[in-house]
C-alpha cells in the first residue's frame, strides 16, 4: 500500500508547486493510465480500420476476438460499479447520458419532471429544453443547504411528487454543494408513486462506494474521468433491462433501432481510447486499495471542512454522512458575495498563492468546494486556509 499524500503526486503530471484542490471539476489522470491510453492509440494507428470497424464494436467480423474491445472494457467497469456489463454502455460524459434518457422520454403537455435546485447547470438546462419541446413542466424542489439530515432531503422530494410527475432527476453527489444524497431512499419514495428515477452520478464512481443494482433506480449516468481516474472524456450510462428498448443515443447514427448496445456503440468515428483505458484506471484504484482510497479522501474532506471553518470562523453544518470526497464550506462574509467576487478570489488564489480550488457565490456569500484526492494532504488545506485569511487581513487594512 502506498502512503497517501503529496508524495503520490509522482503518479500524476500535476504541477507540484500548486495545491490542487479541484480534482472534482475535470479530474486528473495518473501517468500509468495515460500510458495505457497511448498504447491503445498506437495499436489503433497501426491498423485503424481493423481496430475501429472490427475489434472495437464487432460491426464487422473479427474472429480472432471472443468479444469486442468495448464490451471487454465495459465488463471491467461494470464489476466496479455493481452492474451487469450488458446493461452498461460508454458515453462521452454524464451530460450525454442524461440527454439520452431525457430525449427518449415520452412526455406530453401537463406532465412534470422533478429536479432539485442543487442539480448541475447543464442538466437543468437539458431538463428545461425537453420541457419546452414536449410541453411538460419542470418542478424544482428546494433543498436547504446545508440540510439537517439526509432524511430531510428524502422528505422534500416525497412532498414534491404529484400525480403528474413522470420523471425524477436526482444527483448522487451534488456538484457545487458536494452533498452525497440518499439515492436508494429517494428512489423508494419515487417508485412508490410510480415515478422512474434518473440519477446524475457524475462525481460518484471512485469517490464513494457504488452498487447501482442496490440503488434500484431506472437509469444511472456517471463520469469516469473525474474520480475513477480514467482519461477525458469518458462516462457511462446504465439502464435497467426493461428501460433499454426505448432508449436512444441523442445523436442518430448507425446503431439506431438495433438495440441498446448498438445504439451507443455504433456511431460516429471518434477516439475510443479513453473508454478502453477505464479498466486500467479501475485496476489502479484496486491496486492502491479502493477501501483505503475511499476512507482517505473522505476523512481528508471532512477534516478540511472542520479546519477551514475553524480558521475562518464560519460553520460546517453538513452531516458527515452526506460528505464523500468533497466538502463545501462558507468563506467569511468579508470575502464577498457576488459571482464577480468569487471569480476574482479564485483567480488570485491560483495566480498568486498557487492554490486551485472551486469557488462560487450563493445565498449572499462565497463558498469554497474542496476536493480531496490521495495526492492531497492537510498541508494543502492549511495553505488554502492561510491564503484566504491573509487576503482578508490585507483587504481589511487597505480599506481603512
Amino acid at each position: 500500500m502506498p502512503a497517501f499524500g503529496r508524495t503520490m503526486l509522482t503518479h500524476w503530471h500535476l504541477d507540484p508547486q500548486v495545491a490542487y484542490l479541484n480534482h472534482g471539476t475535470v479530474g486528473a489522470t495518473p501517468t500509468r493510465v495515460l500510458a495505457v491510453q497511448q498504447a491503445f492509440r498506437d495499436d489503433m494507428e497501426r491498423a485503424p480500420a481493423r481496430f475501429l470497424l472490427r475489434e472495437l464494436t464487432g460491426t464487422f467480423p473479427a474472429p480472432w476476438r471472443s468479444e469486442s474491445r468495448l464490451r471487454e472494457a465495459a465488463r471491467s467497469v461494470a464489476g466496479f460499479v455493481g452492474a451487469r456489463a450488458e446493461d452498461l454502455v460508454f458515453v462521452t460524459n454524464v451530460t450525454t447520458g442524461i440527454n439520452a434518457v431525457l430525449q427518449s422520454s415520452q412526455l406530453g403537455s401537463g406532465d412534470e419532471m422533478l429536479i432539485t435546485d442543487l442539480a448541475y447547470g447543464a442538466v437543468t438546462m437539458a431538463v428545461h429544453a425537453v420541457a419546452q419541446r414536449t410541453g411538460a413542466r419542470v418542478r424544482t424542489v428546494s433543498i436547504p443547504f446545508p440540510p439537517s439530515s439526509s432524511g430531510a432531503v428524502v422528505s422534500a422530494i416525497r412532498d414534491a411528487l404529484t400525480d403528474r410527475t413522470r420523471l425524477a432527476v436526482i444527483d448522487h453527489v451534488t456538484a457545487m454543494t458536494a452533498l452525497v444524497l440518499p439515492v436508494a431512499e429517494i428512489a423508494e419514495v419515487c417508485h412508490a408513486r410510480g415515478v422512474p428515477v434518473l440519477v446524475d452520478g457524475a462525481h460518484a464512481p471512485g469517490s464513494v462506494d457504488l452498487d447501482i443494482t442496490d440503488l434500484d433506480v431506472d437509469w444511472y449516468a456517471a463520469n469516469l474521468h473525474k474520480w475513477a481516474l480514467t482519461p477525458r472524456s469518458c462516462g457511462f450510462l446504465w439502464a435497467r433491462p426493461d428501460r433499454q428498448a426505448d432508449l436512444h443515443h441523442p445523436v442518430v447514427s448507425w446503431g439506431r433501432d438495433k438495440g441498446f448496445l448498438a445504439e451507443f456503440e455504433q456511431h460516429a468515428t471518434h477516439d475510443p481510447t479513453c473508454a478502453l483505458s477505464a479498466p486500467a484506471a479501475v485496476a489502479l484504484l484496486r491496486e492502491w486499495g479502493w477501501p483505503q482510497v475511499r476512507d482517505y479522501i473522505h476523512n481528508l474532506a471532512w477534516e478540511a471542512g472542520r479546519r477551514l471553518t475553524a480558521r475562518w470562523d464560519t460553520r460546517l453544518s453538513t452531516p458527515e454522512e452526506m460528505i464523500g470526497a468533497m466538502v463545501t464550506v462558507p468563506l467569511p462574509e468579508a470575502a464577498g458575495s457576488t459571482d464577480a467576487d468569487a471569480a476574482a478570489l479564485r483567480l488570485a488564489l491560483l495566480e498568486e498563492d498557487r492554490v486551485e480550488v472551486q469557488l462560487h457565490a450563493s445565498a449572499g456569500r462565497l463558498w469554497v468546494r474542496v476536493s480531496a484526492q490521495i495526492y492531497n494532504d492537510i498541508t494543502d488545506i492549511d495553505r488554502l486556509a492561510n491564503a484566504v485569511r491573509q487576503r482578508l487581513v490585507v483587504s481589511s487594512v487597505e480599506s481603512r
